[in-house]
């Protein structure tokens, strides 16, 4: 059977147990800060597993994609030396929330594998917690399966997502590949080896673990279970290893001949089609290579695979050109690698070129610190210089590393990278959540989107986290009513502000926010005093809320053209919306250029001078979906939600908040800003209504005053601003050359500066008034004119610091170039570098400049004396 049809049977036969099929969810878990990766099946049932979330079924069944390639679950270093380890997977699955347990979910398993896909009894062992005497009376007694394929074993046998979280005891499912592999039955004491291979996992949900370690009982006993498709395709196709399935088989081919490599047998074809596959997956559900988290995780995986593509001979870009084979194979599985094909083979590339500058490098470094490493350990030292300059990440040096035999200093590295991140963390404080420790019973019932007035009764009053009776005046604390027009923040869009009257008294409200089910008025008693039970006024900051209503009636347009002119793989990351303008970010590899914010602009002001209606239906999330409706992955979402359509299909999102009854009401937009705000991460600011109107009437007299001190008309002055431009160009060049001129007459009268030191002259000296090019080109007049010789320039050019450094070559072998700069460099806040007769560095600590200079001699003194 080829993978395809695995899938297919697995999913069918739990249909027609009940089941309902569930679609694979995103690699990014929604549900679980603890989480990386989504790293298995049971994932995006967590809440459900804990009774925090209701499905309208109790027993489902999916086909879920994994990745374990970072945090406690990672495989990533094991990819390529074993025979089953992979980045990416894709896990089989059937759960019960609640509904049958270990009898039913034994059966099931046993049923699938020795009936559907006809696997004989005697190839497969069987193993249970050594506490679970149920489970074991159940496979033994009931199922009949030989005691002599039967194992109880400890922690192997109790399975738990994290260190916290639901678990509970397992029963696992083994095949035996035959006598003549290696290995011996699980618990024994080489069953690390390639007989006997899990292929299925039945986890019974009984508890969660709380952070303390102590185990609650789950609401209702659940089951988990898990079978990795390749392992069970390897078995049903009779080959030994993952990487000879046919879903591999055709990844290996195509990395063979984008690489040109004729070795089919050749360890990195298995890494290159094994990190296609997650790369692929992560950039399809919206992470992008970077310094952090997972976009981090990704990077390491890229690099990683490229590194072994230049192991095959591969100088140029071929990885990205490998996504078309996966959406081949698995595109009919995961349609959103189809739809996304385009933006992955972009983020892709665009690694790869980043990359590709620093490898040739870093493999030079590294190969000449390998050449003079003395032991089998490489030093922090080298480890952190590889991944600071030359971007390679730890896991790729000792990947290298292992392939030589060798090993790492982990621990320097460590030490090494904790310095870094502790001299460049900006200081920062947090604020403290004071609503915290606030107990409020009930709801507030929000009556916001038809009213912007009302009245309400006062159900709470807090003042200092403490609930008090009633608010004096000039108290500051909180109010909540049993209903309110106030919109609390949620979603991007900021609470709103007003008023509560009663009678003389006057309680402003700064903000509003959700507690649970609650809304709190945070604020300050302006006069008078309200008590408990008291029935207010409630009064919305009109201009403000209509303000911010025309904002974020805004980004969801925003959001719509976006993803029409960018493409399908726009998601949103973040927004703002206040009384000021709109903010949005969204996932995106590269900068929108100017052509792209002008047909995007137009877009939504087109919408908004069609004056269409803006309409909201509340429905079920299957009848939302239904209608194109886009949710924010992560967002939580109950049994009712709120579906808002605007322009005609046009923009159909999920969204509680506050919106405009027709798109012209909007008026206009206008983007007034476009930024990287994180990697992979844009963000783009933009004005509406008055604001928007007012900001061109500034752009408008701005550009005016321009033209009159120009004197030239508006119209003009982009010519006129050429002409001047050029003419600067012009100066600065002669300018330059005066320098130089300068510079180099004086360079015979400071031949007599240099001092001798072991047969070398060397010379450290500031210029004034030279530019960096200069600094070069006097390195080497003077280098000419002194013979054998170690130069260093330096000039101060308003505070920003360029060194210059040049060593004959026939003096390179006592001192190097580089290593002339990186030690002035250092003490004046910089660094630098570069190859043994020429480097160049820089700093800002301008007062330590003369001092560093200075230390120059004796410093090239001690260390040709120490060689």
């Amino acid at each position: 059977m080829k993978c395809a049809e695995i899938r297919d049977a697995f999913l069918n036969f739990f249909e027609s147990k009940g089941h309902t099929i569930v679609p694979s969810s995103s690699l990014v878990p929604g549900n679980d800060a603890t989480l990386l990766f989504t790293n298995a099946g049971m994932v995006q049932f967590k809440d459900v597993f804990l009774g925090q979330e209701k499905r309208a079924y109790t027993r489902a069944t999916s086909s879920q994609r994994c990745v374990r390639a970072g945090g406690k679950h990672n495989d990533l270093e094991n990819v390529g030396y074993t025979a089953r380890h992979h980045t990416f997977f894709e896990m089989l699955g059937n759960f019960s929330f609640g509904d049958y347990f270990k009898r039913d979910a034994i059966a099931f398993a046993w049923e699938f594998l020795t009936k559907v896909l006809k696997i004989p009894e005697e190839k497969m062992w069987v193993t249970v917690h050594i506490s679970d005497d149920e489970a074991a009376d159940i496979w033994l007694k009931e199922v009949g399966v030989s005691p002599d394929r039967f194992s109880r074993l400890d922690e192997d046998n109790f399975w738990q997502m994290g260190d916290t979280g639901p678990c509970g005891p397992s029963s696992e499912i083994f095949y035996d590949h035959g006598a003549d592999v290696p290995g011996g039955p699980p618990g024994s004491e080489n069953d690390d080896l390639d007989r006997y291979i899990e292929i299925w996992n039945l986890v019974f949900m009984q508890y969660e673990r709380q952070s303390d370690g102590s185990l609650v009982p789950l609401p209702k006993p659940s089951v988990d279970t898990g079978m990795g498709l390749e392992r069970v395709a390897a078995l049903l196709q009779n080959v030994h290893t993952n990487y000879e399935i046919d879903l591999f088989q055709a990844l290996l081919k195509s990395v063979a001949e984008i690489t040109g490599t004729h070795d089919m047998s050749n360890q990195s074809l298995r890494v290159i089609a094994d990190h296609i596959r997650s790369c692929s997956f992560l950039v399809s559900d919206g992470v992008v290579p970077s310094n952090e988290g997972r976009g981090y995780v990704l990077r390491r995986i890229v690099r990683r695979a490229i590194r072994h593509g230049h192991k095959l001979g591969q100088e140029a870009v071929f990885f990205h050109k490998l996504v078309a084979t996966l959406v081949e194979q698995m595109g009919d599985a995961y349609p959103e690698l189809r739809e996304k094909q385009h933006h992955i083979e972009s983020v892709l590339l665009g690694e790869e070129e980043q990359f590709a500058k620093t490898l040739d490098k870093g493999m030079a470094v590294l190969n000449d610190k390998l050449a003079k490493l003395e032991g089998d350990i490489i030093p922090g030292e080298t480890v952190f210089a590889l991944y600071d300059t030359y971007g390679f990440p730890v896991d790729l040096t000792n990947d290298i590393a292992r392939e030589k035999g060798l090993s790492i200093d982990s621990d320097g590295y460590e030490k090494l990278m904790a310095q870094q991140k502790a001299s460049s963390k900006a200081a920062g404080g947090f604020t403290v959540d004071y609503t915290d420790n606030l107990n409020i019973a009930g709801q507030t019932q929000f009556i916001g989107y038809t009213d912007v007035n009302g009245t309400g009764s006062v159900k709470g009053l807090y003042k200092q986290q403490t609930e008090v009776g009633a608010l004096e005046q000039g108290d500051e604390g909180i109010v909540v009513l049993d209903k309110t027009p106030f919109y609390g923040e949620s979603g991007g869009q900021i609470g709103d502000t007003g008023y509560l009257v009663i009678n003389d008294a006057k309680f402003e409200v700064r903000d509003c926010q959700k507690h649970g089910d609650n809304h709190i008025h945070i604020g300050v008693m302006l006069a008078g005093r309200i008590a408990k039970g008291d029935e207010v006024q409630t009064i919305i900051d009109g201009d403000v809320r209509q303000a911010i209503t025309l904002n974020h009636s805004a980004t969801h347009l925003l959001h719509a053209a976006l993803r029409k002119v960018l493409g399908e793989h726009i998601t949103q990351k973040g927004s703002l919306v206040d009384s000021e303008k709109l903010r949005f970010d969204f996932s995106h590899s590269e900068a929108v250029g100017e052509d792209k914010i002008q047909e995007i602009s137009k877009l939504i002001n087109d919408q908004i001078r069609l004056n269409s209606e803006v309409s909201t239906e509340l429905c079920d999330m299957d009848t939302a979906m239904a209608k194109g409706a886009m949710a924010l992955f992560g967002e939580k979402y109950g049994d009712e939600v709120r579906v808002l359509s605007m322009g005609n299909g046009f923009s159909v999102e999920l969204c509680g908040g506050t919106h405009v009854s027709r798109t012209g009401e909007i008026g206009v937009f206008k983007i007034v800003s476009e930024s990287g705000v994180a990697a992979g991460i844009r963000r783009i600011e933009a004005f509406t209504g008055e604001k928007a109107l007012l900001h061109y009437q500034s752009q408008e007299m701005e550009l005016n005053s321009v033209a009159k001190r120009l004197k030239a008309a508006p119209s003009k002055i982009t010519e006129k601003l050429e002409q001047l431009l050029s003419q600067n160009r012009q100066l600065d060049k002669e300018l330059n050359q005066l320098k130089a001129k300068l510079a180099s007459s004086s360079v015979d009268a400071w031949l007599s500066e240099a001092q001798e030191i072991s047969g070398v002259k060397v010379l450290a000296k500031t210029l004034e008034g030279a530019d960096a090019k200069s600094l070069r080109d006097i390195v080497d007049q003077l280098k000419n004119k002194l013979g054998t010789s170690a130069v260093l320039l330096a000039t101060n050019n308003s505070g920003k610091i360029s060194l210059a450094a040049g060593v004959t070559k026939d003096a390179t072998s006592l001192i190097k170039a580089g290593d002339i700069v990186k030690h002035v460099a250092t003490q004046i806040g910089g660094k630098g570098g570069g190859r043994p007769d020429m480097a160049q560095g820089g700093g800002t600590d301008v007062g330590a400049l003369p001092e560093a200079m200075a230390s120059v001699p004796l410093w090239v003194a001690e260390n040709i004396a120490s060689r």
